[in-house]
């Protein structure tokens, strides 16, 4: 039996052909701010909490490398705008994903206590040095959008945190056997 198109129908149907995503699985995307193994030890810890330990970490990392560049600035170097926007950014993502998890494990009622407690010191320490460079940073206009953008992300996450803080259920009470 032979199968007759319409003229026009066998370009259609490759052009859907074409444009159909592969059967394959899609492999999780490796953020591209975190170092390869950052991305291990984010994806080998397993639940939220932890895992807002560990993006709440590698958070103030970027704010102590962004307090370095600050440091050792050098007027003839070529990439230190680029590399304080991408550290900036960098900053941001982690922040961003921590205050996701933390509403994934509040919807999950999971145990992320330790996690809202890193990303609370986390946002008590960087907040005030983001906001100061806001005002008093140097050459701030090569960095006031992606600045502006870690200030509103820290700023969203620190009412997550809150939020979370009052919607987490109590620690489960021991009884000691008697």
């Amino acid at each position: 039996m032979r199968t007759i198109f319409a003229p026009g129908t066998a370009l259609l149907l490759a052009g859907v052909l074409f444009m159909a995503p592969a059967g394959r699985t899609a492999a999780p995307q490796k953020k591209e701010y975190l170092s390869q193994a950052e991305a291990d030890k984010i994806r080998d810890a397993g639940m939220s909490g932890p895992r807002i330990v560990l993006y709440a970490t590698f958070a103030g990392d970027r704010i102590k490398k962004l307090q370095y560049e600050f440091a050792h600035m050098d007027p003839a170097d070529q990439k230190r705008t680029d590399r304080l926007n991408n550290l900036i950014n960098a900053y941001t993502g982690c922040i961003d994903d921590a205050a996701d998890l933390v509403d994934i494990g509040i919807e999950k009622q999971e145990d992320i206590r330790q996690g809202v407690k890193a990303l609370q010191t986390q946002i008590k320490d960087a907040l005030p040095y983001l906001q100061d460079l806001a005002t008093k940073g140097p050459e701030r206009e090569t960095y006031k959008d992606n600045l502006d953008d870690a200030i509103e992300a820290t700023q969203d996450a620190a009412k997550d945190v809150d939020k979370a803080s009052k919607d987490m259920a109590p620690p489960p009470v021991r009884r000691k056997p008697q």
